[in-house]
């Protein structure tokens, strides 16, 4: 595992991932647009932590580089394997920069939260385009060069980690970025790349929103009967778009993707197995109090938000296809009216009367 790596944005999920492969000794560089972050890896390390004293250590032997020093890597070996994980909206400018660095046979991986191989592959080709999905996994950049995960990691009860070839087919690349991701948790190739990622951006859609709206986290959410049913509501719609778009779903948060569809569609039996799964879970994670998704984490930073990416994205593909997905097209709505100052999050921004079960 000689080769060279290279992150374009260090932050939560970035920095988690790049940080554990650094401390394992692979070569890693991170290139990042926010400067304290880079300047306070420089100073003292990167420090990740989990919910064990084994996650808490620091990584010293991560390469670091501001935005504007990128041109630094024409005078370095190429870069094999280039992480984008940014935001969604920052993707292509971000894919058009590590472009001229990568070597001949280099490629990029997608480590982010929607469908953005599209975008990655009009400007590097769909050979060189590889997607990464983190499922069920909340990292937090609480402080400049300080990450901290807030719930156990997989290991055999789940993948946490799939990456696939846009075409689904297994190939040299797609094992050997599958063992390095087991270097940090539990990791499969997947010959399903679209249908995993649609399911991950069912889970999202269910939870960043929600939590950066209200302001709650996300196991206060899944405590209040109305935001539980508002989440229900959108994970079975985003699963009725899905389906109708010909995507192959996998299990979300451990429930089939047709019984949260139909958990959504009022179905008793469903929605009580939905219900309770997701009561029980929120007490569960002993981080549960601090857990929030990254999108709250955004509001919080006073940062754009994602959330045309995600429930936006949803409700227009399903517009273009004739699947409302009226919950969708409302957070969306509300999430924006908070960046624009013209909301606060609240329980009450998500306009939510309580319902009993």
């Amino acid at each position: 595992m000689s080769k060279r790596i290279a992150f374009v944005g260090a932050g939560a999920l970035g920095g988690y991932v790049g940080g554990y492969l650094a401390h394992h000794g692979l070569d890693v560089t991170f290139i990042d647009m926010w400067p304290e972050n880079v300047e306070a890896i420089r100073k003292r390390g990167l420090e990740l932590d989990g919910v064990t004293p084994e996650e808490k250590f620091t990584v010293t032997k991560a390469k670091t580089m501001h935005l504007t020093e990128a041109q630094a890597l024409a005078r370095q070996k190429p870069v094999d394997i280039a992480f984008v994980s940014v935001k969604s909206y920052d993707t292509e400018w971000a894919t058009t920069l590590i472009r001229q660095y990568l070597a001949p046979d280099g490629f990029v991986v997608s480590l982010q939260n929607c469908l953005n191989e599209e975008k990655i592959a009009g400007i590097v080709g769909w050979g060189r385009t590889v997607g990464a999905i983190a499922s069920l996994i909340s990292v937090d950049m609480f402080e400049p060069g300080r990450i901290r995960r807030t719930v156990a990691k997989g290991g055999d009860k789940h993948t946490v980690f799939r990456v696939g070839e846009v075409h689904g087919r297994v190939t040299k690349r797609i094992e050997e970025l599958a063992a390095m991701f087991r270097l940090i948790d539990s990791a499969k190739p997947t010959t399903n790349l679209w249908g995993e990622r649609w399911s991950k951006l069912v889970q999202n859609g269910m939870r960043n929103g929600i939590s950066a709206a209200s302001g709650m986290s996300t196991a206060a959410c899944d405590q209040d009967d109305a935001i539980r049913r508002f989440a229900i509501s959108l994970g079975g719609e985003a699963v009725r778009v899905g389906q109708a778009l010909g995507y192959s779903l996998e299990k979300i948060m451990k429930f089939e993707p047709d019984t949260l569809a139909r958990a959504a569609e009022g179905e008793a039996g469903a929605l009580k197995e939905v219900e309770a799964g997701l009561i029980a879970s929120a007490g569960a994670n002993p981080r549960g109090d601090i857990m929030r998704p990254s999108m709250a984490q955004d509001i919080i930073k006073g940062r754009r938000t994602e959330i045309e990416f995600m429930n936006g994205y949803v409700a227009a593909r399903g517009a273009e296809i004739g699947v409302k997905a009226p919950s969708h097209l409302k957070l969306t709505d509300v999430v924006r009216r908070i960046e624009r100052g013209e909301l606060k999050p609240s329980r009450a921004a998500l306009g939510l009367t309580a319902r009993s079960n």
